[in-house]
């Protein structure tokens, strides 16, 4: 995938918009050129693009010690990829820059999160998404008195019976994510869906263990009065 290939059909989706008038020099003119015609164009998406590459790259190397079975040529596909996929997010979004740092910096971080995605994804490759707990968080501290201690034990006893009451979507997002640390770009992958439908999903579980536990707490301050 050239640069020039990923940029066309994302450019002209995209209305003309002028810059504001408070960016600073370098910032108008990357939103002109990306924004032009023909050669201007063109060198302007090459430029982005190894930049974006640089970028990529940078964060590859920062991360490839928890991936130590990637040899180089695949690391840097990675990049690559990662580039060539921050390209296509940056042309398609330029109306959205509104200067609160400088252009690139706005785009470096495209290809740093491109490719933190796609090296969590690789991480993953091939492995089954645990669907039951594996760990469940600890309240207890070595600190923490008798009955501090039974106090938390309850709250986590009740949190694990609260399970129960999500329906199967939610207990399979809840315990992927809240649970196993299944990263949540993975989990929107392999269930076909997308990061803010997981995250609403996440809420509602947490909403609903929530409002278990303390009912359960309710329920034991009636009997004590």
């Amino acid at each position: 995938m050239t640069p020039r290939a990923v940029s066309v059909a994302a450019v002209e989706a995209e209305p003309a918009v002028s810059p504001p008038a408070t960016l600073d020099l370098e910032s108008r003119r990357w939103l002109a050129d990306l924004r032009a015609e023909g050669k201007a164009h063109d060198l302007a998406v090459v430029r982005l693009h190894e930049l974006l590459l640089r970028a990529a790259r940078f964060e590859v190397s920062r991360r490839q010690r928890s991936l130590p079975h990637l040899r180089g040529n695949e690391l840097d596909d990675i990049a690559h990829e990662a580039a060539d996929d921050a390209l296509v997010s940056i042309l398609a979004r330029l109306d959205r820059f509104r200067g609160a740092s400088r252009f690139t910096t706005w785009a470096y971080k495209f290809a740093l999160l491109e490719a933190a995605v796609k090296l969590r994804r690789r991480a993953w490759q091939g492995r089954e998404i645990p669907l039951e707990p594996e760990t469940w968080p600890t309240f207890s501290s070595p600190t923490a008195g008798p009955e501090t201690q039974i106090e938390q034990a309850e709250l986590l006893a009740a949190a694990r019976e609260g399970l129960e009451l999500l329906t199967p979507h939610q207990r399979t997002v809840f315990v992927a994510l809240a649970l196993n640390g299944v990263p949540i770009d993975v989990l929107a992958e392999r269930l076909d869906t997308t990061r803010g439908a997981l995250y609403k999903t996440l809420h509602d579980a947490r909403r609903k263990l929530r409002a278990h536990v303390a009912a359960g707490g309710l329920t034991e301050a009636e009997r004590d009065q």
